[in-house]
């Protein structure tokens, strides 16, 4: 359901799988189903189902019959069925499961409860969670994108869920594709500035708040760049944003033009974006908690003690008062030695193998049955 026009860490994780599983996995056939704003076919393996869009939404659309999806799903054949959400289409991807008889994978790529206590009240996590825990337990197999998020998982009663760290494209993003001088004098600034960046959606959870009280602490040389925030993103003398970027390769040479990248979300599940920037070689100030704390520690960057901007200021303090430029290349040899795609898809293709029993999901294809 995360899958939009202007969606960002999911969006590129399946686009990334398609393009990975028709290069090396040539007998696998991969179909994505999503919301669009009709129901329609593009010719290179997506199929768009209508679903309202949401207010104010950006492009994210709410699904909410169950029975075309199931229907969809059902006349594709598939021989396994990965669901991205517990909500309309997963639930149809159960379904469909059951009618044909095939696993379904679900991959979590949100704490639900975690997001409840934040956007509704801490009242409504333990519920939220149960339900949560309910849904991915029917599920042959839960997966989530850090370890952070399978142990919430498993101790929400998902005792079979697993960790499967995401990975990153580092032949686009990397770091000769920056342009530091030229990304200044569009946005206006001194080569003397310090520019912290952080790309994604401002969402409550992002805290991007958080970043830019931060930043207003600490003053000159520090300013802070939004890349796809918006009109959501919050107003300050010391922060300036640029439009959502939909080419990979442009959205690498702005990170790479940047001098550090910053995240403040203590819940995220595992932050796609966090990668991409350290495969461009930009250091990482970050939280110690959730996701982000399983790929940046010291050798790649800070991590404040909570999110909060006294603590997040003095962390990008620290950063900067070491060799930021030596950080930087840690960055982009973690990047590229533990999160290229090819480890990450073989593993989950390993996954979908063992649960169809089928050969093709190994690079090879079963010899064919008489």
């Amino acid at each position: 359901m995360l899958y939009a026009p202007r969606s960002g860490g999911v969006r590129r994780y399946l686009s990334s799988k398609h393009a990975w599983l028709g290069a090396n996995r040539p007998d696998v056939r991969h179909t994505l189903v999503v919301p669009g704003a009709r129901d329609s076919y593009d010719g290179q393996g997506r199929v768009s189902i209508y679903a309202a869009p949401l207010p104010f939404g950006a492009g994210y659309r709410w699904p909410v019959v169950k029975q075309a999806w199931m229907e969809r799903l059902i006349r594709q054949r598939p021989d396994i069925i990965e669901a991205g959400d517990p909500y309309t289409p997963g639930l149809a991807a159960l379904r469909a499961g059951d009618a044909l008889g095939v696993p379904v994978v679900g991959f979590c790529h949100t704490d639900l409860g975690r997001l409840a206590a934040l956007h509704i009240g801490e009242w409504a996590e333990k519920p939220v969670q149960k339900r949560w825990a309910a849904i991915y337990s029917q599920f042959d197999q839960a997966v989530a994108p850090s370890r952070f998020i399978a142990g919430r998982l498993i101790e929400a009663g998902v005792h079979n869920a697993i960790g499967l760290p995401l990975g990153v494209d580092t032949a686009v993003f990397r770091p000769d594709r920056a342009d530091r001088d030229g990304l200044r004098r569009r946005l206006g600034l001194s080569a003397r500035e310090r520019l912290l960046v952080f790309a994604g959606r401002p969402a409550k959870e992002k805290k991007l708040d958080v970043l830019v009280a931060a930043v207003e602490r600490l003053g000159d040389p520090y300013r802070l760049l939004f890349v796809g925030a918006g009109g959501g993103a919050p107003s300050s003398d010391r922060a300036l944003s640029i439009d959502y970027v939909r080419d990979p390769a442009e959205l690498a040479s702005i990170l790479a033009s940047c001098d550090a990248f910053v995240h403040a979300n203590d819940n995220e599940p595992f932050g796609l974006i966090v990668l991409e920037a350290m495969a461009c070689g930009l250091p990482v100030v970050g939280v110690a908690a959730g996701g982000v704390a399983e790929s940046v520690d010291e050798e790649v960057g800070q991590l404040a003690t909570v999110s909060e901007a006294a603590a997040f200021a003095e962390a990008i303090e620290a950063l900067f008062a070491r060799d930021v430029g030596t950080i930087g290349l840690a960055a982009r040899r973690r990047a590229v030695a533990r999160h290229g795609w090819d480890a990450v898809f073989t593993e989950l293709c390993g996954v979908y193998g063992r649960l169809t029993r089928r050969r093709a999901f190994e690079g090879r294809a079963a010899p064919a049955s008489h």
